[in-house]
């Protein structure tokens, strides 16, 4: 009793499989990474509900936010054209006008991260 048994590895085919999206913020000013995560889950919300933006598994990488007002998002590989259309409500950030694009989806966060620099 005084060991703890160690947990198996989840099978490749039951692992979720993900996609990175890189997106861009335009705006004459510039804006924060916690306002533009906030921005897109509400959108999300907006346009999938809440049982959507779950099974969608959207993840904002705000790290890898960048001075170009670049970011990459991690959704879902069924929730990648949710997502994207959700981009396109985005109208304001916090009172401010902006507009959000996609420029790459990839399965890979290298390939993501080349996108955004």
């Amino acid at each position: 009793m005084g060991f703890m048994q160690k947990l198996k590895p989840v099978m490749p085919s039951l692992r979720e499989r993900k996609r990175y999206v890189a997106f861009e913020v335009l705006s004459s000013t510039r804006v924060q990474a916690d306002s533009v995560a906030k921005a897109l889950w509400h959108s999300v919300l907006g346009l999938v509900g809440e049982l959507g933006a779950a099974s969608m598994g959207l993840i904002v990488l705000t790290d890898l936010y960048n001075a170009k007002q670049r970011g990459i998002a991690r959704v879902s590989h069924t929730g990648v054209d949710a997502f994207k259309a959700s981009l396109a409500f985005i109208t304001d950030i916090e009172g401010k006008p902006a507009t959000v694009r996609s420029l790459a989806t990839s399965g890979n966060i290298t390939k993501a991260k080349d996108a955004i620099s």
